[in-house]
């Protein structure tokens, strides 16, 4: 009998209560995810510094240490071999690495598409060949021809790396666009195309540009997020750095799940059910409940049929003490 492979829930593998890391902060070990912004937001910029360092173990970013080193594979869809070679070179004088002996592979074949089986089993079989540490995908736009509105269409992409993730126990970062003047939007919801995208990541990067300066947010399923991490393209070379990195680290700490949950909450006037709620949070359902178990042992959420809600207290400045009008009144409270 042809049966799927089961395993008692007590025998299955615990990464302990800390998150496992490629980068420390950026991106988690052996997670999926996207690499988002607007065009001309140095994107290309970002995964080729994180492919520099996963293949050197240097600190990303000139800031954020490796974790898990090991070879890389690249395929660079829109940007010519010389200017990809160019570009890693100049990351690599940057980090003070020798760009000779850097395992970072790259997919020179003329073009890669994950909506048909031939290509998939293209890449699995490079992929197994090579074992890459990290697989970098750039651009989403250019690895197929499917509709990226249409939820199914764009999930069955997506199912494929998160199975090739899991076959072969590597990390892949997929570089995606934001829609144009998406800064009044979530890094997250500014994404092109179907929300499975945002929803897909364990560990989703955002770079968004204001003017001269460009700011990068860290977004993770299982750990804390950064926002507005200032970057810029430094000089001599073409190479990502960090400016301002006492300013960034002087900054308030990142916000927890449980604050994140409530800061949720505290925007909603009815009670929410778990289900909308991990939507609204982009979280999972187990890291939802765990939030509210928290919540709750401090007092701070109520749960009744309809959901959770977040409790009122008197010594909040932004509850009321006075009566409310009654509709037949004159306006001023009176009976």
């Amino acid at each position: 009998m042809n049966t799927l492979p089961v395993q008692r829930a007590s025998l299955l593998a615990t990464t302990g209560p800390q998150t496992q890391w490629l980068i420390e902060g950026l991106w988690a070990d052996q997670a999926v995810g996207i690499l988002g912004g607007e065009p001309k937001c140095c994107k290309s910029f970002l995964a080729l510094d994180i492919a520099v360092s996963v293949a050197s173990g240097r600190p990303c970013l000139r800031q954020y240490p490796v974790a898990r080193s090991g070879k890389v594979l690249l395929f660079p869809a829109e940007d010519s071999l010389p200017v990809v070679r160019q570009r890693l070179e100049g990351i690599a004088g940057a980090a003070q690495v020798p760009f000779d002996a850097l395992p970072v592979e790259v997919i020179t074949a003329p073009s890669l598409r994950l909506d048909t089986p031939a290509d998939r089993q293209r890449l699995s079989n490079t992929v197994q060949q090579f074992q890459p540490r990290l697989l970098i995908l750039d651009p989403l736009i250019r690895l197929h021809r499917v509709d990226e509105n249409d939820a199914t269409q764009v999930a069955a992409l997506l199912s494929f790396l998160r199975q090739l993730q899991r076959q072969f126990q590597l990390a892949v970062l997929l570089v995606h666009h934001a829609r144009k003047d998406s800064n009044s939007s979530r890094p997250g919801q500014a994404l092109r195309g179907s929300s499975e995208l945002h929803g897909w990541g364990d560990s989703n990067l955002y770079l968004r540009r204001r003017g001269s300066q460009l700011t990068l947010s860290t977004e993770h399923r299982a750990a804390p997020s950064q926002d507005h991490i200032p970057l810029h393209l430094a000089q001599p070379g073409p190479a990502l750095a960090l400016v301002g990195a006492t300013d960034v680290a002087a900054d308030p700490p990142p916000e927890s799940v449980a604050q994140r949950v409530r800061r949720v909450l505290a925007d909603l006037k009815e009670p929410i059910s778990v289900q909308r709620l991990r939507q609204l949070c982009g979280l999972r359902t187990a890291t939802v409940c765990a939030a509210l178990a928290e919540l709750s042992d401090q007092g701070l959420v109520c749960h009744d049929s309809r959901g959770y809600q977040l409790k009122l207290h008197f010594d909040d400045p932004l509850v009321s003490l006075s009566r409310p009008i009654d509709p037949r009144g004159n306006g001023n409270g009176q009976h």
